[in-house]
């Protein structure tokens, strides 16, 4: 019998019927598995969880740009106003 290497428990399934590359999901614990090899069978969890977390991690930096842009572009109004400030004395 095969085991869900997520939750360990036991998937339901014919090791003959199933494809290197396949993906199924495990009715225990819902995570999505490939199948990596068969004979014996092998998974590995694919999470939705992780993409999404990547997804997060790019908009963060994209956040953490858009602020350094902003800080910039303060600086910038900073040195204009000391100019303008020099030029008037």
């Amino acid at each position: 019998m095969t085991r869900c290497p997520e939750c360990d428990s036991e998937l339901d399934l014919d090791e003959d019927e199933v494809e290197e590359g396949e993906i199924l999901t495990c009715a225990e614990c819902e995570s999505e598995l490939e199948v990596t090899q068969i004979h014996p069978v092998h998974f590995v969890v694919l999470s939705d969880d992780d993409e999404d977390d990547e997804d997060d991690d790019d908009s963060d930096e994209e956040e953490d740009d858009d602020e350094e842009d902003e800080e910039d572009k303060d600086k910038d109004k900073d040195k204009d106003k000391d100019k303008e400030d020099e030029e008037m004395e």
